[in-house]
Order: structure tokens, then C-alpha cells, then sequence
């Protein structure tokens, strides 16, 4: 993209997506100027610290006058309330943006603050476990999709401009209009954190004393409720948000488990078989070579002698090789996976490079 070098960029929140993003383009548009602001003090002076941030904000004031895009990175209806404050601020040509995964309630007020001939809806598929500033990196985006969600009054040079920048930075641009954007994140995005999050409910409330409901889960369980450790304001928000999209899918959701209890209580063959067939066939359909909304976790499974030294021999040829581990652990509870070791990287190229190093070392290695 060739933009002018005085070019500026402003963000408002500086937590896993917004520092992400901010710090993708320090790393591929160095000269771009960077403005913003966070209520989260440190937050902020950490990016000024890191050179992420040029002009650091204390609130949403003339600061952001200068921006030629300006990024809403706060939950959504924090996001709404600043508006009254930006729009007298933003130059005639500025290109607002978001990065939540809900358009509904933004394009509503958008509409009634009149900002829509400047407003381009965006959301990165992409998340994580953890969040905040200090979570953030500048590959997050990096050949992720990317949805672009343009309002039916922005110039359509607009989004083309801001779609290649945002191809720029590396991610896979998606144009579609906000309502379907909605239905499609609450299926695969939205009622999925509701599930894994029942899921921990469900067991949590019948552990016992000992807490052995909890230990028993270290293994499959936490792998699909691992969403559910997410950050409980911003999905506060998202249901209340997109709550429309979220009933309809949970309610069918319960409908069709009600189909599964009946099956079970009539012991249909059948249906049961079918009913894992189709989940399974769908499944293995998805491609494993994108981002998706929800982040992959990138992992090998490793087979070890329960001998002294044995663990110690794994990571010391790992370091060797310069890759970065994540975490590792001992599964005890191996029903649903293979391997006695359990090592978990930040990036896929990691997981596979150490896999067929550990493999031509003799060790047995599983990958999902």
C-alpha cells in the first residue's frame, strides 16, 4: 500500500486485539505515526515504552484530530460511547473502524450519531486464552480472516483502500454486509464459548471435596472448554449484543439435544450413529491451514520412559533447535489423547519443526 509516510493511526484500547494490530503496523509501516489511548495506564506506557505508540492519550481528545484511520479496540458498547466524542474530532476523509465481533449494536449507533459515510466495520478472527496488552503480538493477524463489514453509505474507494491496508498488515480480507457477519460468528464463535462455559459449570457444580472432577478433566475436557477462560466483560457484552443471532442458535441447539436424549432413552442405533457420523465427516472437513476465530493451540504429544532425565532430554533438543516453548505437562488422563509428554508452542511452524526433530531422535509423537 502506498500511503503517505505522515500517515496516522489512532487506537482506542490497546488490549490483545488493538496492541496487536497497532504493533503489526509499527513492524511493517515503521514511519506511520500512532496514537492512543487506553484506561489502562500501564497498558499504555508500555506500548509508548516498547515504540509501539508515538502519542500517547489520557482521554479521547484532539490527539486523535490527526488521524487519517481510527480503530475502536474496546468492547462494543464502550466503543458506542465514544463516538459523541470523536466525531467532532475526525478530519472529513478519517476511516473509523472496530475490531468486535458483534456489527448489530455499532452500526446502529453509527447510524444515529451520522457517521456512517466514514465507518467500515472490521473483525480479526483471531483470540486467545489470554488478554491485554501484555498478551499482544504483532503476528496475531498474520493469515487470519479478516472480515471487512462496510456501512451501505461509505464510498466503496474507501473500503478499497482500507482492505488492502488491512491485506497489508497480512491477514485474509472477507467483505460482507454486518447481519450476516453476526449469524455467523454467534455458530461458530459466540454459542460455542456458552457451551464450553455450561461445560465447566456442569462439572464444577457436581465435583467433590477432594476435587476430583477437576483432576479427571486435565485431560480432553480442558481442551474443549479451553474457550472458556475468556475474558468475562467482553463476552458480557457480546451476548447482550448479538443476543438475537445467540437465542436462535442456542435454541436450536437445545432442541436438537432433546433429539439426542430421546434417541438415547429409545435406544436408537441409528440416529446415535449418525448423529457422531455427520459430526465427524463435517469436522474433518474443516481446514487446519487458517485462523479461525477461535485460536488454535499447537501441540505434540510426546511417548517417554518414566525414567530420571527423560523429560530433561526432550526440551534439551528443542532448545538446541532455538524453539520457544509455551508450556509442557505430564497427561495422566489419556482417553482422549496419545503420548505421556504434552508440549505446546506459540506458533504451528514451531510444533511441526520440533515434531520431526523429536522423531528422527527415535521418540513416538502425536499430532492432532
Amino acid at each position: 500500500m502506498n500511503l503517505s509516510k505522515s500517515f496516522t493511526i489512532g487506537f482506542i484500547g490497546l488490549g490483545l486485539i488493538g496492541g496487536s494490530i497497532a504493533k503489526s503496523i509499527r513492524r511493517i509501516f515503521p514511519d506511520y505515526t500512532i496514537v492512543a489511548f487506553d484506561v489502562d495506564a500501564h497498558a499504555l506506557a508500555a506500548a509508548v515504552q516498547e515504540g509501539v505508540v508515538n502519542l500517547p492519550a489520557t482521554q479521547v481528545d484532539d490527539t486523535f484530530a490527526v488521524c487519517d484511520y481510527i480503530f475502536l479496540c474496546a468492547p462494543v458498547h464502550y466503543n458506542i460511547a465514544y463516538l459523541s466524542s470523536l466525531k467532532p474530532l475526525m478530519k472529513p476523509n478519517c476511516i473509523l473502524t472496530d475490531v468486535g465481533s458483534v456489527k448489530t449494536d455499532i452500526y446502529q449507533a453509527i447510524f444515529d450519531a451520522g457517521l456512517e459515510q466514514s465507518f467500515i466495520g472490521g473483525h480479526p478472527m483471531v483470540g486467545s486464552e489470554r488478554s491485554g496488552y501484555e498478551a499482544a503480538n504483532d503476528h496475531l493477524i498474520e493469515n487470519a480472516y479478516y472480515f471487512i463489514t462496510p456501512s451501505s453509505a461509505v464510498d466503496s474507494k474507501k473500503t478499497e483502500e482500507f482492505t488492502t491496508f488491512i491485506e497489508d498488515l497480512g491477514a485474509i480480507t472477507i467483505v460482507y454486509p454486518p447481519a450476516r457477519h453476526d449469524q455467523m460468528t454467534a455458530y461458530i464463535s459466540h454459542i460455542p464459548h456458552i457451551i464450553a462455559s455450561e461445560l465447566v459449570n456442569l462439572v464444577r457444580e457436581h465435583d467433590d471435596a477432594k476435587g476430583m472432577f477437576r483432576q479427571l478433566a486435565a485431560g480432553g475436557f480442558k481442551d474443549i472448554t479451553r474457550i472458556a477462560s475468556s475474558n468475562p466483560v467482553i463476552w458480557e457484552h457480546i451476548l447482550l449484543s448479538n443476543s438475537g443471532n445467540i437465542i436462535a442458535g442456542l435454541e436450536e441447539y437445545i432442541e436438537d439435544l432433546q433429539q439426542v436424549v430421546q434417541a438415547i432413552h429409545k435406544k436408537d442405533h441409528t440416529y446415535i450413529h449418525q448423529f457422531f457420523q455427520d459430526a465427524q465427516t463435517y469436522r474433518d472437513s474443516i481446514p487446519n491451514n487458517a485462523t479461525g476465530v477461535i485460536r488454535m493451540n499447537y501441540e505434540i504429544f510426546v511417548d517417554i520412559p518414566d525414567e530420571a532425565g527423560a523429560i530433561e532430554g526432550v526440551i534439551r533438543r528443542l532448545s538446541q533447535a532455538y524453539i520457544s516453548l509455551k508450556n509442557l505437562g505430564i497427561s495422566h488422563n489419556r482417553e482422549d489423547e496419545e503420548g505421556v509428554l504434552r508440549i505446546s508452542f506459540y506458533e504451528n511452524q514451531d510444533a511441526v519443526t520440533a515434531a520431526r526433530l523429536l522423531r528422527e531422535q527415535g521418540y513416538t509423537v502425536y499430532e492432532r
